[in-house]
């Protein structure tokens, strides 16, 4: 009977298995067993999504990128079209954090368990001599907290790390404030594919790549062009594998991480409560796109075409993308509605929506900004600038290699949580509410898409506005 559900009732199933082996573990007293024997299979799901995530977005970028290969015809059009869908997408990122830093979901629990969760955070940190606690002191050393938390001195070694980390987080302060337009470029590919937290390196490398594959004559790089074009298709397949699979993983992580999390119900009560202002705020910035931003923007290139029209318009392929939650699978019927109902040239459509469907992604971006900064807030780990401006260059050049299928975002969501030294384990905190908000982000995208295509259709002429 299981082989006959979807895949994403089937996560959903091993979600609420997870939740309620939770509330079972903490009561009986078994989160030792669930941490020694459940949990180890969860982080090997992690491992396996670490492993595609870089060789995913590297030759995603380049494939798409290097199809465009008429540099001449395609200039004006090709940079129109990014640059919009860069100016979507990045505004897209700064609505999340806005929103997230003024609702401060993560902040909605209880103190004593994000104290607790933070207590986890900076052993994680210690274990895996993993980036600096990003406050440059430690936590304990706080006096507002030591009335909340008692625990021994510090070891020598804690200590140690402590200090290392505090003298980088200085120099950290002291560079320029250009540095990290610097650390976006490479000096060896091979040496940033190997680390997880150079991923913008090899985001620019890929799109440098895929724009000089453009230039070259097919003939050329016929066969380099099967070969990008193959691997990627691999490792697409490998995401689908592993997501077959992901049911029972689910299950695993989620038992696994609220264990280390919550030794009572009560406690995990606690966890729960917090996803309830998360999925808010999220679905505000996410309704706030869709019915605000991108009408506006239309209305503001073309118009003729009022609020209600442009939604009659495109509510078909709106309505698909909700219920498959895959722009690719969308693709036909946006096609369909920009070109029939929106008037947009099939020149353009077809050049416009296509990179759309692989290059923007406004939700996915949006949805990465939120849970980000909702799990750092859920485990007292307060962002900087610098940190969350990684995330909107992360979230923003990472969406690029985000493959139009449901859960790829959930690939690039490791990338954004490694890009600023927090712990990837944590997305199996949002993985009860993420199955209905990506079908409200799949929406998102297609209609970002299909406002894009008209923006382009009007500005180069081609708009049938009747």
């Amino acid at each position: 009977m299981m082989k006959k559900l979807p895949l994403h009732v089937k996560i959903m199933i091993g979600l609420f298995a997870g939740v309620i082996w939770a509330f079972t573990s903490s009561s009986l007293g078994w989160n030792e067993f669930t941490i020694n024997w459940i949990d180890p299979f969860g982080q090997i799901f992690i491992r396996m999504l670490k492993y595609i995530a870089v060789p995913l977005v590297l030759f995603s970028i380049i494939a798409g990128i290097s199809g465009l290969k008429d540099l001449s015809k395609l200039g004006r059009l090709g940079s129109k079209t990014l640059g919009f869908y860069m100016i979507t997408t990045v505004s897209a990122v700064a609505l999340g954090l806005l929103l997230v830093n003024v609702v401060k979901p993560g902040a909605m629990i209880d103190d004593e368990q994000r104290i607790r969760n933070r207590l986890q955070y900076e052993a994680w940190v210690l274990e895996t001599d993993g980036v600096e606690i990003l406050d440059g002191k430690h936590f304990l050393e706080d006096p507002q907290y030591n009335s909340l938390y008692e625990r021994e001195e510090l070891t020598e070694e804690e200590k140690r790390m402590v200090a290392e980390r505090q003298a980088a987080a200085a120099e950290g302060k002291e560079a320029g404030p250009l540095k990290f337009l610097v650390d976006m470029v490479p000096e060896n590919i091979i040496l940033s594919m190997s680390n997880d937290k150079l991923m913008l390196q090899v985001i620019f490398f890929g799109i440098f790549f895929g724009i000089c594959m453009a230039a070259i004559p097919d003939e050329k790089i016929g066969v380099l062009s099967g070969v990008i074009h193959g691997v990627n298709e691999v490792f697409l397949k490998m995401v689908d594998y592993v997501m077959k699979a992901a049911p029972f993983f689910v299950f695993c992580l989620l038992a696994g991480v609220i264990a280390k999390m919550a030794d009572t119900p009560a406690q995990v009560f606690e966890i729960f409560k917090g996803l309830a202002s998360y999925s808010v705020t999220l679905l505000v910035g996410l309704l706030f796109l869709i019915f605000v931003f991108y009408p506006t923007i239309v209305r503001s290139f073309v118009k003729k075409l009022t609020y209600r029209k442009f939604f009659q318009k495109i509510s078909p392929a709106q309505f698909l993308a909700f219920s498959t939650s895959s722009s690719a699978a969308t693709l036909p019927v946006t096609m369909e509605c920009v070109e029939d109902n929106l008037g947009v040239s099939k020149n353009v459509s077809s050049f416009v929506l296509p990179i759309g469907a692989t290059v923007n992604m406004d939700g996915t971006s949006l949805y990465q900004a939120v849970a980000v900064v909702f799990m750092a807030q859920l485990h007292m780990v307060d962002l900087n600038i610098t940190q969350q401006l990684t995330i909107v260059l992360t979230a923003t050049l990472a969406s690029i290699g985000s493959a139009a299928v449901p859960s790829a975002g959930l690939v690039m969501m490791v990338v954004v949580l490694q890009s600023v030294g927090l712990n990837p384990a944590w997305i199996a905190i949002i993985f009860p509410v993420d199955r209905p908000l990506d079908m409200v982000r799949t929406v998102v995208n297609v209609t970002g898409d299909a406002t894009v295509s008209t923006i382009v259709a009007k500005s180069e002429g081609e708009l049938r506005e009747d």
